[in-house]
């Protein structure tokens, strides 16, 4: 499998670059030599190699001949200025790669890269620098331990992936055809899943649940004839909301062992709110789906892409992924199928503006044929206000509730909501237009805030400027207090003054948002501000819809709690495009599709959207039905 590739570029090299081993890591090819002198200066020979075969190839230093760990270490922290603040040094033998963790990143990889050149002159090993987290980050710990410790079966397992990719490789292919299944989001919110299928490959883009519903409907349905756990290919994660990714460890656990594509925020955030959907289940005594174990699997089967990176995942599929601007890490897929027979690209969830903590969705693309586009917002009545004016409606909901001495509960996506409305609070404390009071971050919510601050280069320009050249990360501002037990949540719920309370599920489906409302529904000098979108049949959408009596069980014996807080819904801060956002953002596209296909809204949105955006843009459109499927070519 996949040695045709490798006999083409061992034919290119002459038996002076002493080639001891070629092995695959993923689409990427690493050939390992033992002649030192070839390692240091290849005179240009990989890079003509690659130019001929258009695909990566790496060349390392044969293992055998790197120095030793200790030694490498020394010159290493020798080689570093301290105020780089390497906190890590962590050695892969297998592959002969040392990873580098540096507070200040910038630093330790030198001007041009010159301290990284010197490395891998003086140790022989090849560098890699990642970021030490602001905040101590026990996810990222976890997870870049797991990668560590099973180095071995990492390398083997990158090396399966590669042959499966290069098996009976050929420089031009054609697929007869292409065809996608909705197992999930078809005119729904929730359950994100959908099956990609050419004569070559087996592709799922996304893996959700519907986290609202408590039947099958919570599902994706795999029920179908043509599907099989064991025969997919790949599976790519647009982000890490549960919707789009829960479901995966469920998949891995029953034999699921090929890759899982996604960039590095949308992996350790995905790790940590698939914990959190167990812990939270096991609170609520319901049957666990998967284990602790099989999300640990799942990481090791995660190849982690860069904005922009393009690499092969099948032997007729390309991948690329781009910025959404939904939240941190989120991306959108453009497929390149079949060698030019077809572009594709999944949106995922998106967001087609600026906000305080992310850029815009990109519009521009190689090729372009068809867009499977997300309609959370997509009626003709769902116009959101500006962020401005939705800034300043909340800061004046703040004011008023803390005038009376009242507590601010706010129900939050742990991804992306919470961190942008840290910034906007952070920012008129600083700026004197907000009293300063505690600001109180429930534990999740906390670990996802940790994981932000390893990846600032994901922030918008503005934010990146403020952690690299000013030296001002706002989420390490004093005003934030860490909730972390049950004991230090009653000392919140306890506390005489007015504060700020963020905390999640967002759409209060469990978690500590609910164990908050329960206490403080019933004075109405509190407030309750919802800011995110409330699902069908969730206990959000019920408050937010006028309920005055929630009836919680408790035992035998149910618990009613009367609702006298207000209650706010403030729009605008939304992770999602609103109605005009969508139009405009296929409006800007370029090149301009031939076809679009609406997902991922509620039944009338998403075919208000499609006949919008088809009598204005004169394009065919549609939107399909769960298991509904549609033959792209």
């Amino acid at each position: 499998m996949g040695t045709k590739i490798l006999d083409e570029i061992l034919s290119k090299l002459s038996k002076e670059a002493d080639i001891s081993e070629t092995a695959f890591e993923g689409a990427n090819i690493i050939l390992y030599t033992k002649n030192i002198e070839f390692f240091q200066n290849d005179n240009g020979i990989i890079r003509e190699i690659v130019n001929s075969i258009k695909k990566r190839v790496e060349l390392r230093a044969d293992p055998n001949i790197c120095i030793s760990d200790d030694r490498a270490k020394e010159i290493i922290q020798e080689l570093i200025p301290k105020e780089a603040g390497v906190s890590n040094i962590f050695f892969d033998s297998f592959r002969s790669v040392v990873t580098i963790e540096a507070e200040k990143p910038g630093i330790a990889i030198g001007r041009a890269g010159e301290l990284l050149k010197e490395i891998k002159r003086k140790t022989l090993w090849v560098p890699i620098i990642s970021r030490t987290p602001a905040l101590r980050s026990k996810i990222i710990e976890n997870i870049r331990y797991v990668l560590y410790e099973n180095s071995e079966q990492r390398k083997k397992f990158l090396n399966q992936v590669g042959k499966k990719i290069y098996e009976g490789w050929v420089r031009e292919r054609k697929s007869g055809w292409i065809r996608l299944t909705f197992l999930g989001a078809g005119r729904e919110v929730g359950r994100s899943c959908i099956f990609l299928q050419t004569p070559e490959s087996r592709v799922l883009l996304d893996c959700g649940l519907n986290t609202a519903a408590t039947d099958e409907n919570a599902y994706p349905i795999l029920d179908i004839p043509e599907f099989s756990i064991k025969d997919i290919d790949a599976v790519i994660i647009s982000h890490a909301h549960l919707d789009h990714c829960a479901f995966l460890p469920y998949l891995v656990k029953y034999g699921y062992s090929g890759p899982i594509y996604c960039t590095a925020p949308t992996r350790d955030v995905m790790a940590l709110l698939q914990l959190d959907f167990i812990a939270v289940g096991q609170k609520e005594a319901r049957k666990a789906l998967y284990s602790s174990s099989d999300i640990k699997q799942m990481v090791k089967q995660t190849i982690v892409l860069d904005y922009e990176e393009v690499t092969d995942i099948t032997s007729d599929m390309r991948l690329t992924l781009y910025n959404s601007g939904h939240t941190l890490g989120s991306a959108m897929a453009h497929l390149h199928i079949g060698n030019g027979l077809h572009n594709l690209l999944y949106t995922g969830d998106m967001k087609f503006e600026t906000s305080n903590l992310l850029p815009s969705a990109i519009t521009r693309f190689p090729r372009l044929e068809t867009v499977i586009i997300e309609s959370t917002y997509g009626g003709k009545d769902n116009v959101q206000p500006s962020r401005h004016e939705a800034e300043q409606y909340l800061l004046d909901v703040v004011r008023t509730t803390v005038n009376r001495k009242g507590k601010i509960l706010m129900p939050i996506l742990g991804v992306g909501r919470s961190q942008e409305m840290m910034i906007i609070i952070d920012r008129a404390i600083k700026e004197g237009t907000l009293e300063k009071i505690p600001i109180y971050v429930q534990g999740m919510v906390w670990d996802v805030t940790a994981i932000h601050t390893a990846y600032p280069e994901f922030f918008d320009k503005k934010i990146r400027k403020s952690v690299f050249h000013k030296d001002y990360n706002p989420f390490l501002s004093d005003v934030f207090k860490r909730v972390g037990s049950r004991q230090e949540m009653q000392d919140v719920i306890d506390y005489e003054g007015p504060c700020i309370i963020i905390a999640t599920s967002g759409m209060m489906t469990g978690g500590p948002s609910v164990e908050y409302f329960k206490s403080l529904a019933d004075n109405a000098r509190n407030s309750l501000v919802f800011t995110c979108y409330q699902g069908e049949g969730s206990l959000g959408r019920r408050i937010q819809n006028g309920e005055k009596e929630i009836v919680f069980s408790n035992g035998s014996k149910p618990e009613v709690t009367e609702v006298k807080m207000d209650i706010f819904k403030i729009e605008g801060f939304s992770g999602h495009c609103d109605r005009n956002q969508l139009i405009n953002f296929v409006y800007k596209l370029n090149p301009k599709p031939r076809r679009i296909i609406v997902n991922h809204g509620e039944s009338l949105r998403c075919l208000d959207l499609s006949s919008s955006l088809h009598k204005l843009n004169n394009i065919e459109t549609m939107a399909p039905k769960n298991l509904d499927t549609i033959r792209l070519k």
